[in-house]
This record gives C-alpha cells, sequence and structure tokens, in this order.
C-alpha cells in the first residue's frame, strides 16, 4: 500500500498544463510562538480562494478564526485539540485514535472516514493522513452554516479550511522544543527567507514521540512540510507546498462502562493487545496555486493538488454484538475481534476561479465564478477474526496480554473510484448603503464505481444536482451587521453498506440568521440556526467494518462568539453553544435490530458547549510575559446511536498556561492541562467504546529564534 505514495507521473502534467492560469499568492506568518501579538500584516495579493473580495463581517454567515499565535500560547500542536476551542464542534468517534473526527453545528460525517476540511481550499479531509499536525498551520477557518452553494460537498453545519504558513522574503526562523509527562517529547522547526530576488522559501515540521497515561498506548510522528514562492511579475507569482507525515499510533479503543458506571476500569487500562503493534500511517500531499491580478481589478485564482495516504496494521477490539460479548454476561470477560487494516487513497483535484467586481447602475456586484473538479480513488482491506461469545477474550479487571493470535480470514476488498465536477457562481450586491443581497447556486455532478473482489460484485452511481444559496446583509452601523442566509447542499458519501449497495448521497438545507458587532476593542457574533441533514451514516456495530444509513437528522441551535480587550492588556475569548441535535422520524434498522426512535439525540452531541479564555500580557524587568487560563465545558450527551439512554456525562476542564522572554531569543513557556485532574470520557461509540480523557498534564518549552 505505501508503494502509492510515490508521486504519479500526473502532477507534473498537472503543472504544465495549469501553470499559465495560475497566480501569485503568499501570507506572512507570525515570526514564533510566544511573540506579542501587536500588529498582523497579511500579504493582500494572497486570497484564499472561494472568498472574493467580500469583507467578514459583510458575509451572511458565521465565521471563528483560530489565529497561531493564541493556539500557541497554549501550547496547542494538533488539529483536533485546536478545534475544541470553537464551542461548534464536537469531538467524534475516531476509530482508535487514527485520524481526527469531529461534527459542526451536530452533524457528523462518515465514523468510518476521517472528516473533511479544506486546506488553502483543497480537500485535506480526504484519504488517510493521521492526526493533523499543527507545526505548519497560520490559522483555522471555522466556516458554519449554509456554504454548500459555494464550497461544495460540505455539511450542513459549515466547513473547516486550514490556513498554511506561506514563505516570506524576510529571514526568520525559531526552534522549539518540549517535554512534558506521559512520555511527551517534541520538536519543532520553521524557517523561511529568500533565495533569490523573486523566489522565497520555507521549511517547517515536527519530531514527537508520545507515550501516554493509557498502558501500552503510544505514538510517534514526523511531519515535513516545505514551500517555495516564486514570483513571476508584478501582478503573478507561483505557490508550491508539499506535506509528509509519517505517523505510528497504536490503535485504542479506549475502556468500557458496564451499568452506567464510568469507574468500571481505571482511565489507564488498555484492553486490546501490545503485540499488535502500532498503525503505521503515511502521507504525502502536493499543492501548487497561482494568483493573477487582472488589469481591471479582478483576480485569477487557481490550483491543484495531489495527495497519497494509507495506513495498515493490526488491532484487537471489543466485540459489540450482545449476543457475541460474554462481558455482558460476567461482568468480567470481554470478547474481542481481531483485525488487520490496509486502507489507501489517492486523491487529484483541481479548481479555478475569478473574482472582481462591476457596477450596474447604483449597485455594486462583488462577482465570483469558478469552477473545481476531483478523482478520488480508495482502495480498503479487511481481514478479521470473529468468534463465539468468549473467544479471544481478556479480563477487564486483571488484563493478562499477549494471547495466541488468532488466524484471520478475509472481510471486503473494496476498491472504489470517484469522478466529480462543480461550478459555481455568487454575486454579493450592495444594493444602496443600507441592504447587501447574496445570490449563489452551484451545480455538482458525481459518478462513483464500487467494485467487491470478494464476491464480486459492482455497483455504480452517477448523479448532478444544483445546490442554491441566498443570504441578505442589513447594515445596521458602521460597527454592526444584521443578517441572514439559506443554502441547500449535496454531499456524495464513500463506501457501501454491508450487502456491497453504495448509499445515496446526502442532501441537506440550512437556514441561518445572526447578528455581527465589531468595534475597536469589541467583536462578537450571534447566530440562529436551523437544518437538516438526510442519508446520514454512522458505524454499522453489527456488520464491522461497514456503515449503515441512520435516516434523517435536524440540529437547531444557537450560538455566540465573542473577543474584547477588556483593557490594555487583559483580553478575553467567549465562545458558547446550544445545540438540539436529534433523528426526525423512527428508524427499525435491519442491521442493528433495533429502534432508533424519533427525538434521538446524535452520537457525541451536547446540549451546551462553553469556551472561556482570559490572557493577561505582563511587562517584568523589560521583557515580556503573558498568562492565562481557559475553562471548557462540555455537556451530557448520547453514547451510542443504537441505545439512546447511554449518555456520557458532562464535564468541565481548567487549564493555565504562562510564558516569558529570556532574552537573545530565548522563550520559555508552561502549560499545565486538566488542572483540577477531571475524569471524563471525551467521545464514545458504544459502552464498550470509550475514548477517556487525559489526566492532569504539566509541560514545558522552550523556544530560539532567529
Amino acid at each position: 500500500m505505501f508503494s502509492s505514495l510515490k508521486p504519479s507521473v500526473s502532477l507534473p502534467l498537472l503543472l504544465v498544463v495549469s501553470a499559465p492560469v495560475l497566480s501569485e499568492s503568499t501570507e506572512t506568518a507570525n515570526k514564533t510562538a510566544t511573540e506579542t501579538p501587536i500588529e498582523e500584516v497579511v500579504v493582500t495579493s494572497y486570497q484564499q480562494p472561494y472568498r472574493g473580495n467580500v469583507a467578514e463581517q459583510d458575509r451572511p454567515q458565521a465565521l471563528q478564526q483560530l489565529e497561531r499565535v493564541d493556539l500557541d500560547e497554549r501550547g496547542v500542536h494538533s488539529f483536533q485539540d485546536a478545534l475544541d476551542s470553537s464551542a461548534s464542534v464536537a469531538r467524534q468517534n475516531n476509530t482508535g485514535g487514527l485520524w481526527d473526527s469531529y461534527a459542526l453545528r451536530g452533524f457528523p460525517g462518515n465514523e468510518n472516514m476521517p472528516s473533511g476540511y479544506l486546506v488553502n481550499g483543497f480537500s485535506g479531509g480526504r484519504g488517510f493522513s493521521g492526526n493533523r499536525d499543527m507545526s505548519n498551520v497560520e490559522s483555522i477557518e471555522v466556516l458554519k452554516g449554509p456554504g454548500a452553494a459555494l464550497y461544495g460537498r460540505s455539511e450542513p453545519g459549515g466547513t473547516i479550511n486550514v490556513v498554511t504558513r506561506k514563505p516570506e522574503f524576510e529571514s526568520a526562523g525559531y526552534i522549539k522544543g518540549e517535554t512534558g509527562r506521559f512520555g511527551h517529547r517534541r520538536v519543532e522547526a520553521d524557517i523561511t527567507g529568500a533565495l533569490s530576488d523573486t523566489m522565497a522559501g520555507r521549511v517547517n515540521g515536527a519530531w514527537a514521540n508520545d507515550d501516554s497515561f493509557r498502558d501500552h498506548v503510544y505514538s510517534r510522528k514526523r511531519v515535513l512540510t516545505p514551500s517555495l514562492l516564486k514570483e513571476l511579475g508584478d501582478n503573478t507569482s507561483l505557490l508550491y507546498e508539499m506535506e509528509y507525515v509519517r505517523q505510528d499510533q497504536v490503535f485504542d479503543r479506549g475502556v468500557v462502562v458496564l451499568n452506567g458506571d464510568f469507574d468500571t476500569v481505571p482511565r489507564s487500562r488498555f484492553l486490546g493487545e501490545p503485540d499488535d503493534g502500532p498503525i503505521r500511517t503515511r502521507a504525502l500531499g502536493h499543492q501548487l496555486s497561482l494568483d493573477h491580478m487582472l488589469d481591471n481589478g479582478w483576480q485569477l485564482t487557481a490550483g491543484i493538488s495531489q495527495r497519497n495516504s494509507g495506513f495498515k496494521g493490526y488491532s484487537s477490539e471489543a466485540e459489540l454484538s450482545a449476543s457475541r460479548q460474554s462481558l455482558l454476561q460476567d461482568g468480567s470477560t470481554l470478547t474481542r475481534q481481531r483485525r488487520y487494516r490496509d486502507y489507501s487513497a489517492a486523491d487529484k483535484s483541481a479548481r479555478l476561479e475569478l473574482s472582481g467586481e462591476e457596477w450596474t447602475g447604483a449597485v455594486r456586484h462583488n462577482l465570483m465564478v469558478g469552477a473545481d473538479g476531483y478523482r478520488y480513488q480508495l482502495d480498503t482491506d479487511m481481514d478479521r477474526y470473529r468468534g463465539a461469545a468468549g473467544s479471544y477474550a481478556i479480563d477487564i479487571h486483571n488484563p493478562v496480554y499477549g494471547s495466541s493470535a488468532p488466524a484471520l480470514t478475509p472481510l471486503y476488498r473494496n476498491h472504489e473510484v470517484w469522478n466529480a465536477w462543480g461550478i459555481y457562481l455568487q454575486d454579493q450586491m450592495e444594493l444602496n448603503a443600507d441592504w447587501q443581497l447574496l445570490l449563489g447556486a452551484r451545480y455538482d455532478r458525481f459518478r462513483q464505481q464500487l467494485h467487491e473482489q470478494l464476491a464480486n460484485t459492482s455497483s455504480h452511481q452517477a448523479d448532478g444536482r444544483w445546490s442554491p444559496r441566498v443570504g441578505v446583509v442589513y447594515v445596521l452601523s458602521d460597527s454592526t451587521r444584521l443578517y441572514s442566509s439559506y443554502s441547500e447542499g449535496f454531499m456524495p458519501v464513500s463506501g457501501s453498506d454491508y450487502q456491497g449497495d453504495a448509499f445515496e448521497p446526502e442532501a441537506s438545507h440550512s437556514l441561518e440568521a445572526g447578528v455581527k458587532y465589531e468595534s475597536e476593542r469589541l467583536q462578537g457574533t450571534v447566530a440562529v440556526f436551523d437544518a437538516v441533514k438526510s442519508n446520514i451514516l454512522t458505524a454499522d456495530p453489527v456488520n464491522a467494518g461497514f456503515s449503515a444509513s441512520l435516516g434523517e437528522a435536524r440540529s437547531q441551535g444557537l450560538e455566540l462568539d465573542v473577543a474584547a480587550d477588556l483593557t490594555e492588556r487583559l483580553n478575553a475569548s467567549l465562545a458558547w453553544s446550544w445545540l438540539y441535535a436529534r433523528t426526525t422520524r423512527d428508524a427499525i434498522s435491519a442491521d442493528w435490530g433495533v429502534l432508533v426512535p424519533e427525538g434521538s439525540g446524535l452520537v457525541n452531541i451536547p446540549r451546551h458547549t462553553l469556551n472561556l479564555t482570559l490572557k493577561q500580557q505582563l511587562d517584568l524587568y523589560g521583557y515580556q510575559n503573558h498568562a492565562g487560563v481557559r475553562l471548557r465545558h462540555v455537556g451530557a450527551r448520547p453514547g451510542d446511536a443504537a441505545d439512546p439512554d447511554y449518555r456520557l456525562p458532562a464535564y468541565s476542564l481548567v487549564d493555565v498556561f504562562a510564558g516569558t522572554e529570556l532574552g537573545d531569543g530565548l522563550d520559555a513557556a508552561l502549560y499545565v492541562d486538566n488542572l483540577l485532574d477531571e475524569s471524563y470520557i471525551r467521545n464514545s461509540y458504544s459502552a464498550l467504546w470509550n475514548q477517556p480523557g487525559e489526566p492532569r498534564n504539566i509541560r514545558a518549552s522552550l523556544t530560539y529564534e532567529f
């Protein structure tokens, strides 16, 4: 499988074909993790795709920006931990810790696949690239609510876009070392500068070795992300970015919970097999993008992307079928399955976009038109041992590892190919000084081919659909906007059910309204929304390794995002959400053999989520310092799609962080996560698969800037 990581011939070909139409791209990154943010500098010639020339304040959509400097000051290294800063995002089942998985505004994706997100406007979540590292991330944009008519193939809850660090012509760099409890060791480095008068380069990456509070669980990660920026003229430049990821992660389904007792076993108890070794993930990605500024002020943005990824390895996991699970009878003997996975993916995509403004009489039109497409190949192979109750078992109270590994038999060999393209058009019209109207539409067309080699069965489907979008903005004052928007969505989904049949595409519609306020010292958004999504997929607990349709769900909610400078040196950020996400009709699952009643809550989606951060800037003995505290509260939530009575308890976490300059380019920082040592469950899939949260952890870092 890992041979698929070799660059294919198609990438150079795409570069040659696309070069004449692509254009300039640069963006300034913060110099270090601990630098005091006096003023953010952005090179305006770099433009994120799907943006056009409309200011964030005037978009009829809620947006939360997670900035690099804020995440660095809290010692955040992983994409999933960064998303915890958003009250609109909830953790989901992450398949034994292999990848990032989350729900936005109550709607998860396919639980057997990583969550989808964008990287500089390209798909970054398709495939198997492990848990995303933050070493090359400049910022994360949480684009909430209706947007499928523009971004395409997105969840009704919204879209997340990762903005990476770009090369700069001014020389800068740093190296950072960090250590902490549970065998945490990490080195991160970044260097950028001019290679010639017209070319700049950047190389950053990370080396991380982590043990765990969980027995026998560890991860090893290597990330390298070089990039080159070439100016081709005053109005055109070419940006190339590469990403290599190597991750070795022990597969861990977490702890079991019997009869509602969340202390059934210690949170450190590992119920797999150490001899299984780690799951080995490898990924190699390329992006090429250019921007060209036309003489009339219009901007042409184009790009291509290629990513090859995959993972393989063994795991020992709790059996979920009640008829085969001896633990439910004797309370101590956990029946397990043993599995071997070999998954790989190849993802090629391209994009072309033109944006600018025109006038018709007194009306200003902010126009954007574009097209994108992709070819996605997915190969999923699984072998499995599944025996009767009591087979391949372990005592949850007194585990003895080293059981003789049972022989595996092939479960499935799936080969799947997607070809898709889309076109989109959007016009945000400034009708007068008070009113703006947005009209947009997108057409998507896809073809899916699926072949199951063991049964020698094939299926295919093709479909196309328009997704409209409409929004209105009222300018109440220079600082305040009222907005409302409606959008419909359409998203094909990968995989098949246990009978080899492809799934119907997911369809959605969403309505949102809100208020945006922005002044010199305070900015915030209040939004209410109502969204419906059909053909939702979830992991099939009976036919392991497959997905099943849960039917239709609805999510309604209220969100508040506020950032304020309370004084010149004390600032605060608050994110709060109330969500009511549930199924909309009774559904009897033929696969599960259980009733999922109307009104059942969606798994891992809390009713309330709160994030509050306070940070104080200090000036001691001529050195810049900072100290802060963060509170995160997650409400009670369902823990099993097939058992609406199983619920995870609410939890509250307190983190503290501090940093100081030491002089001569040295900075030091201290982080204490889960200060009060709260015992909690982060996410689950069933009462037998629960991921416990980390106990109190203390980390320290030292950074040298040059």
